[in-house]
C-alpha cells in the first residue's frame, strides 16, 4: 500500500476572524501532545492575517493521543471544527 495513502490527519478550522498569531498560538499550546505533527497553517486567502486552518498528522499517534490532541484543540474558542481523515485525505 502506498505510504501516502495510509496516512491519518486531523485538519483543524478556525472561526473566520482568528488571526495568524492566535492560530500559532493554539498549534503550539496542542503540539505537544506524543507523536502528533502539524503539518501545515492555512492562512485565509481572501483575508491577509486570517488564519483558515491546520493540519496535524496522526499517523503513529495512538487513539489516545488523537483524543489529546481533539480535546486540547476544542479548548480554544478560535477552533470551530475537527475532521479526523484517513487514507491521505485532505
Amino acid at each position: 500500500m502506498d505510504a501516502a495513502l495510509s496516512q491519518q490527519w486531523v485538519v483543524v478550522q478556525f472561526n473566520p476572524s482568528t488571526t495568524m498569531a492566535t492560530a500559532r498560538h493554539v498549534t503550539a499550546a496542542c503540539s505537544k501532545v506524543p507523536h502528533v505533527r502539524l503539518q501545515a497553517l492555512t492562512r485565509n486567502k481572501a483575508q491577509a492575517g486570517l488564519a483558515e486552518s491546520a493540519r496535524y498528522n496522526v499517523t503513529h499517534a495512538s487513539d489516545s493521543d488523537t483524543s489529546k490532541l481533539q480535546e486540547c484543540l476544542q479548548r480554544f474558542r478560535s477552533v470551530q471544527g475537527l475532521t479526523v481523515n484517513e487514507a491521505g485525505g485532505y
